[in-house]
């Protein structure tokens, strides 16, 4: 088997282990939607409380010069018992970006919401740098009660030709000359969060990239 085949399958498994983003551990924080839409759900518990949900994933988002792009976007979770879920074996938003096996889920339960996002050979260009990944994925969690999880996985990560190594520490900043970098962004909000496996931003903002995005709030 090839390493693009290799490379598709893996990435397709990931929306399987979703399910068990339950169990995970906290290991991070964080908020975004660089929509700047969040549509909002009302769930009622068996002990008569209220919970507010939220959750959305993509694959890629793109500002450029104001207008925004997007491929393999699940939209807002608007009903917890009716998760989202998206994917395409190819995508690219052309001169920028072009990536295989997108995918991207959103569910949520009465006391918990989880998001991923996932692609592979992903290739892209940005004022001129190359950033090419074998695989990257996201996942966000939010439980009733507790502190919003999230992580990241890049693998054959490499930015103008060289190779690099995530450290996995959220928000690992990378310089370039004309790019900020960051691996792992997590940010929380008073509500969840939002987990950007790879932001990519020229210095002067007109071009942000977002590369696997998941977020999930209760």
């Amino acid at each position: 088997m090839s390493s693009r085949a290799s490379n598709y399958w893996k990435v397709i498994g990931v929306a399987g282990a979703l399910a068990g983003l339950v169990a995970w551990p906290g290991i991070g924080q964080a908020q975004l939607d660089l929509s700047g839409v969040t549509q909002t759900i009302t769930s009622t518990t068996s002990t008569s409380t209220t919970s507010t949900l939220t959750g959305q994933a993509s694959a890629v988002t793109a500002v450029v010069l104001g207008t925004v792009a997007s491929l393999a976007d699940t939209g807002t979770l608007v009903d917890a018992a009716d998760p989202l879920g998206t994917g395409q074996p190819l995508g690219s938003i052309p001169g920028l970006v072009s990536a295989e096996a997108l995918h991207a889920v959103t569910m949520g339960w009465t006391d918990q919401v989880a998001s991923e996002a996932s692609l592979a050979n992903v290739a892209m260009t940005v004022a001129g740098i190359g950033i090419a990944a074998d695989t990257i994925v996201s996942r966000a969690l939010a439980v009733s009660g507790a502190v919003p999880t999230g992580l990241t996985d890049i693998e054959g990560l490499t930015i103008g030709g060289v190779a690099v190594s995530p450290t996995g520490v959220p928000n690992q900043a990378i310089s370039i000359a004309g790019l900020s970098v960051i691996l792992n962004e997590q940010i929380q909000s008073a509500s969840g969060i939002v987990v950007n496996a790879l932001r990519v931003t020229t210095l002067d903002g007109l071009t942000n990239v977002v590369i696997g995005s998941a977020k999930a709030g209760i």
